[in-house]
């Protein structure tokens, strides 16, 4: 809860300085825009790193990501160019971000199963309590300390982070068990196959070359990297599916929060309320997150989960495209309930949709190449909104552009869902047919079996009866 919660608000949090900090080094909206667009991809894609993670290693992981995101947001307190601030908050900070995000979010796939959804629910509703937190917050260090101040204070508080992973217990001492178990049984057999390896070894004909030596090398470096990254679900049609589907989605999914802040000052709103805007997504993206996981998890819509998240997607996008209609503070408050409804609807089903389609075994590999395909877009997605900012000097640019990027992503994830869907049946309904054939042929070839063998068996013991029989014949025949 704690440590997704910083991975995802964080970086949109932060954003209550951009304007400040934009004054401060006399940059354009597409400038600023980098510092939450690097944070952000440096999260998503950084988290393969901490898939070097084993079952009982997540502890150590989350403790020393903690430890760099409190290094890096003390040394942006100190920086004096926009390129420093990129690599201390977007780098440095985005990295130990990324440390926290990725066990957080598979440990709860190996705690939970029955409960899995609401289980997600909950834990990502983490961060619109955080966001909800740090908006407020953010704007009152501001006012007191200045953006050099406030970052300082964020980075000792960051250091929570580490607290959270102290706190990370252990799941694999059953698997441990087992495997000490089976390895004392086996130990005979064991030893029996060192002493057959050693003996073949000793032969001159088995003497490996440098050329072998340098493939068997190869394979095992590439066994490593298909442990914790898995390429055959490249293979995976419901991953690829959902994989472009999020590519897509995500050039418009964070640009928006990132840029209402600022948007509400643009147009003359206080700090104080528009530093609230965010608190109201929070507020409402907090209720959404478990509400949709219930939801989710209902015997109605868990079988159909892909289509639900397809029009919580469409939906985003939608509220998007209506928020240039909106006029003055009431209207951004309608903006911000609606939008932070659809944000929590996506955000609660964002890895369980993955889980569906995947499943458990597959699933840290899955995770680990969707962020690193995500952050692409996630870079790119900010910069974009700032730079149509800059151009025509208006945000409705900004929102249209995101709100019709994520109407595309839902449509396109509601079609080629739907295609799938279709296609799992069929091969369904084709598997089933071959497995009754094969029955049928099996139980045909068993009863031509079964009369050749009482064929057999009756032969020898019917024998003296047929001679009796033909004795009879010519006896009759003779009188």
């Amino acid at each position: 809860f704690v440590s997704i919660g910083f991975a995802y608000a964080f970086p949109k949090g932060i954003a209550i300085f951009f304007k400040e900090i934009q004054d401060f080094f006399d940059t354009s909206y597409g400038e600023i825009a980098w510092v939450s667009s690097i944070m952000l991809a440096t999260t998503y894609g950084a988290g393969s790193f901490s898939l070097l993670q084993t079952q009982n290693s997540s502890r150590p992981v989350v403790i020393f990501g903690g430890l760099l995101c409190g290094i890096g947001m003390v040394s942006a307190a100190f920086c004096t160019s926009i390129l420093q601030l990129y690599i201390c908050v977007g780098f440095i900070t985005g990295f130990g971000l990324a440390l926290n995000l990725q066990p957080s979010v598979i440990i709860i796939g190996k705690y939970f199963l029955k409960r899995r959804p609401i289980a997600n629910g909950l834990a990502m509703a983490g961060s619109p309590v955080m966001l909800c937190t740090l908006a407020p917050l953010n704007q009152f260090l501001f006012d007191n300390f200045g953006w050099r101040g406030s970052f300082l204070i964020l980075g000792a508080i960051l250091l929570h982070c580490c607290v959270a992973g102290a706190l990370f217990r252990p799941i694999g001492a059953a698997t441990a068990s087992v495997k000490t178990q089976v390895t004392e049984e086996g130990k005979d057999a064991l030893k029996e196959k060192i002493a057959e390896d050693a003996m073949e070894m000793s032969s001159p004909t088995n003497i490996p070359t440098d050329n072998k030596t340098e493939e068997e090398g190869g394979k095992d470096c590439c066994e490593k990297i298909n442990k914790y990254l898995d390429f055959s679900l490249f293979k995976h049609r419901g991953f690829l599916i959902y994989l472009i589907g999020n590519v897509l989605m995500f050039l418009g999914f964070f640009a928006p929060i990132v840029f209402l802040a600022p948007y509400a000052k643009h147009i003359g709103i206080d700090e104080y309320s528009a530093a609230f805007l965010l608190s109201i997504l929070a507020i409402v993206d907090m209720i959404a997150r478990p509400t949709t996981g219930i939801i989710a998890n209902s015997k109605w819509v868990r079988p159909r989960i892909q289509y639900f998240f397809s029009f919580s997607i469409a939906f985003n996008g939608t509220c998007h495209l209506l928020c240039p209609l909106a006029s003055g503070y009431t209207g951004l408050v309608i903006y911000s309930i609606f939008f932070g409804l659809a944000f929590g609807m996506v955000c609660a089903m964002l890895f369980e949709t993955l889980m569906d389609l995947v499943g458990a075994a597959r699933f840290t590999s899955a995770v680990g190449l969707v962020t690193i395909a995500e952050c692409c877009t996630i870079l790119l997605g900010p910069p974009i909104g700032g730079t149509l900012i800059d151009t025509f000097g208006d945000y409705k640019y900004m929102f249209i552009k995101c709100g019709a990027v994520m109407v595309l992503a839902g449509t396109f994830l509601f079609i080629m869902n739907y295609y799938n869907y279709r296609m799992l049946a069929k091969e369904e309904k084709e598997r089933q047919t071959k497995e009754e054939d094969l029955k049928s042929v099996r139980t045909e070839n068993e009863g031509r079996n079964n009369r050749n063998k009482e064929t057999a068996q009756d032969g020898p013991e019917l024998e003296p009866l047929r001679e009796e029989q033909e004795g009879l014949k010519k006896e009759v025949n003779g009188t």
